[in-house]
């Protein structure tokens, strides 16, 4: 009987113990022809056990780099591709340089003062009114996501005028207005609110059950009483 205390370590265990015995089997393969024809054996194989690598971009690229890597990089045999080395298989990267920014607003991020940066540089008339208008937008909508409440649009134009120095001014007002509840229930988009149809469904479900309840009583009453 054999273990698997008694067996070498298992060095991938996505294709299991026999593909790598068979990979062990190719390096007492003496015959180089012979040795390169079973390779492509093994290559079908561990395509056939893992279908999901199919998916993955350059799927036999793959397939070759574990097979080399199951035979400890000791396997001699034409690879299509460029034969990986041991010294590099599992060298690790260098660290990426994270990008150190920081806007002067927090609350409003970096990507917004390149765009302040962008309409204040603007000659044109029409585009410098857009860019402000868009920013202003942007102002509000941050300030929402937030604060999870409305804010008026002299707020956003006292900080965008802190922020631009008093060099951009937005006109679209009635594209950055919030959504205000009016007298009688409607909102500035001509809907109820939420709580007034609530309120109407409830009134009607409560007078509904409180009509059948009323009905089985009486019912129940009647029986009782002709008894």
């Amino acid at each position: 009987m054999e273990y698997n205390t008694t067996r070498n370590h298992l060095t991938m265990r996505e294709y299991g113990r026999h593909i790598q015995k068979m990979v062990e089997h190719l390096l007492t393969i003496e015959d180089r022809e012979r040795r390169q024809r079973q390779a492509q054996v093994v290559i079908e194989l561990m395509g056939f056990l893992n279908p999901h690598l199919k998916n993955v971009e350059d799927f036999r690229h793959k397939l070759w780099d574990h097979l080399f890597y199951v035979s400890d990089f000791k396997l001699d045999v034409d690879s299509p591709y460029p034969i990986p080395q041991k010294e590099t298989y599992k060298a690790k990267p260098g660290p990426l340089p994270y990008p150190k920014r920081y806007p002067k607003f927090s609350h409003l991020g970096k990507n917004l003062e390149l765009v302040i940066d962008k309409a204040l540089n603007e000659e044109a008339p029409e585009k410098r009114q857009g860019f402000a208008n868009a920013i202003a937008y942007y102002m509000k909508l941050a300030y929402t996501n937030w604060h999870k409440d409305t804010v008026h649009d002299d707020a956003i134009q006292s900080e965008l005028n802190n922020i631009t120095k008093g060099q951009l001014e937005f006109t679209n007002t009635p594209y950055v207005k919030a959504y205000r509840m009016q007298p009688e229930g409607r909102d500035n988009r001509g809907g109820y609110g939420r709580q007034q149809q609530r309120g109407k469904f409830g009134q009607r479900n409560n007078g509904g059950g409180q009509q059948r309840n009323d009905n089985r009583n009486n019912k129940f009453g009647n029986k009782k009483r002709f008894k």
